[in-house]
């Protein structure tokens, strides 16, 4: 898993809660160095590998949050993203942690999700979106928005040790979800709600849009 300043840390922790529980697996979190990494929330996170010491891995994951849009044009990161994928079995991304992916050049013509308020990004960097919780086209599985990481990561691990192993996390981890209000969607959430958030993130979306049209022209998927 991808550390980096300014990513939400339920896009990492809620897949972290899974995939650490899979049999004879560990599970690295990798950052440019061992220095703690703060996320966009204030908490902080300590590394254990870095890229340069960073063995070849089985499963690359990335998280997303509003530090995606530096990721995205930091040639040292998507160089490694894109050494580790040579060999990965699986590729990997929640939230907008797929932009990144796509920068990478790794999600040209691949079905892939995204955050709700970023996913028609994706367009622009090559790759096919799809508004689905989980997506999965062939070795890439991508989650939607933060707390759908748990349903990526469910999935993630039904692909690599099967669904018996899958539901016995789930339980354990009694991810058994009962929200208070049908808000979690834009599908779902009240057009006044959907409308308040969409304003609060417009300037964050503006940047983004930005990053990804910039990083598009160079990979040639851009206008």
């Amino acid at each position: 898993m991808l550390l980096f300043p300014r990513l939400t840390q339920l896009d990492l922790t809620g897949p972290y809660e899974v995939l650490a529980r899979l049999p004879n697996s560990t599970v690295d979190l990798v950052s440019r160095t061992l220095d703690p990494v703060k996320t966009d929330r204030g908490m902080t996170i300590v590394p254990t590998v870095t890229y340069a010491t960073c063995l070849p891995l089985d499963v690359v994951m990335v998280p997303g949050g509003p530090g995606q849009q530096d990721l995205m044009e930091d040639e040292e990161a998507l160089g490694f993203l894109r050494k580790q994928a040579v060999t990965a079995q699986y590729v990997t991304s929640v939230c907008t942690g797929s932009l990144v992916l796509a920068a990478a050049g790794l999600l040209k013509g691949k079905r892939a999700t995204c955050h709700w308020a970023a996913i028609d990004h994706l367009a622009l960097l090559g790759a096919i979106p799809v508004r689905e919780r989980v997506v999965v086209d062939g070795n890439v599985v991508t989650g939607a928005g933060v707390a759908s990481g748990i349903d990526f990561a469910l999935r993630l691990a039904a692909i690599l040790e099967g669904e018996a192993v899958a539901r016995e996390i789930q339980l354990q981890i009694e991810y058994d979800p009962d929200p208070p209000f049908d808000s979690g969607s834009p599908k779902t959430a009240t057009p006044e709600t959907l409308a308040a958030l969409r304003s609060r993130l417009a300037k964050l979306n503006e940047e983004r849009r930005a990053v990804a049209t910039r990083v598009g022209r160079k990979l040639g998927t851009a206008p």
